[in-house]
């Protein structure tokens, strides 16, 4: 009798590859449970038995989660969501007899830029620079102490940048190297902790049977040492750009300033709709006095939206910090208790993306294509 396995988010990058692999693997029997309808939307062609439910929401994920032997947590969102969907879907699983609840975390608990030697073994921090890696720090916080009184066992993974076909990391890249504002740092030479992403579901099956995981947190990622530069030039290569082009950062963005982030508030729909109540007069002064000067004349000193120019092309400061990384984090752990092994490489990925980018409509160079092809199957 096969597993059956729900996977909670299941539309988004990770969690359709999820549900894909699980199908046609025909290892388990899948669940896909989103919070919305259209997040079945590519999992319908499968006829498989879906669900909706908000994470948030713990009897309406107990009811979706009914007769799983597994369910795996691979929600995304803010800060907020990470931590405040980990009780409600422990506590449904729990309900609803799942045996084991395999949390997908991040290795960015342990920042990213780790220090030499980083393991599962080294403290975690949750007061790091990023909202994004305390959140994930607070939520597997809460999920073992969930297990500590719990009957269901948890098991954390840590993926690194998770590339692949629909991967953020690689159509964004792609993108900004066709609009010609692609920059990195130090020619890309810093650690880039990848896993492609049928890499990360491989390990998401191990985890969700092995024995001696349960209240153990896993680092997984490729085979290979790869760069920012292993990752970005094939990129490059196949859309015809050369990569010595790419431009380094001349400095770091600078964070949002409070007027910045107040410009945002006021751009929302909601706050829109409440300023209309305010009185026409009130309203105008408020607008001149949150609106920027036109683009042609330089912003005044004391305007609120004045800032300097930046001084060159300008990266993130969670970029900075990734390009900069000089520690490879290990996956021994995982390769032990989970018995884990990438099966997919580093070149063969690559190899999948650019023809899911030819797919997507991106300007890949197809006998740059037809070459790496038949490298790779050489």
């Amino acid at each position: 009798m096969t597993p059956k396995i729900a996977v909670i988010g299941a539309g988004g990058f990770i969690g359709s590859r999820l549900v894909e692999m699980l199908h046609l693997g025909g290892a388990a029997e899948v669940r896909p449970v989103v919070r919305h309808a259209y997040g079945l939307a590519g999992a319908s062609r499968f006829a498989l038995d879906g669900r909706v439910a908000d994470a948030l929401d713990a009897t309406a994920l107990r009811s979706a989660l009914d007769g799983c032997e597994v369910a795996v947590h691979a929600i995304a969102g803010d800060p907020v969501t990470i931590v405040e969907s980990v009780a409600p879907a422990y506590r449904a699983a729990e309900q609803a007899g799942v045996k084991r609840l395999v949390y997908l975390s991040s290795s960015a608990v342990h920042g990213q830029a780790p220090a030499a030697g980083t393991d599962e073994n080294s403290p975690l921090s949750g007061r790091q620079p990023l909202a994004y890696n305390n959140a994930k720090v607070k939520a597997e916080q809460l999920l073992l102490s969930l297990r500590a009184s719990g009957r269901t066992e948890a098991v954390i993974l840590r993926p690194g940048i998770v590339t692949g076909p629909r991967s953020a990391w690689q159509a964004g890249f792609a993108r900004q190297l066709l609009a010609g504002n692609a920059c990195w740092l130090d020619d890309g030479r810093g650690i880039c902790n990848s896993i492609y992403v049928d890499n990360l579901v491989h390990a998401v099956c191990l985890a969700a049977t092995a024995g001696g995981a349960d209240g153990q947190a896993f680092i997984v990622g490729d085979a290979e040492a790869v760069t920012w530069a292993d990752l970005y030039r094939p990129l490059a290569a196949a859309l015809g750009i050369d990569v010595r082009q790419i431009p380094n950062a001349s400095a770091v963005e600078p964070p949002p300033r409070w007027i910045d982030r107040l410009h945002q508030f006021r751009a929302r729909p909601t706050v829109k709709s409440k300023l209309a109540l305010l009185p026409m007069r009130l309203r105008r002064t408020l607008e001149t006095a949150l609106t920027p000067p036109p683009a042609a004349s330089p912003s005044p000193w004391w305007h609120p939206l004045a800032r300097a120019p930046a001084p060159g092309p300008t990266v993130s400061g969670e970029m900075a910090l990734l390009y900069r990384c000089a520690t490879r984090l290990p996956h021994a752990k995982a390769a032990a208790v989970l018995g884990y092994r990438p099966v997919v490489s580093f070149e063969e990925g690559c190899r999948r993306t650019l023809e899911w980018l030819a797919f997507a409509g991106f300007p890949v160079d197809a006998a740059y294509l037809k070459r790496a092809a038949s490298f790779t199957n050489g």
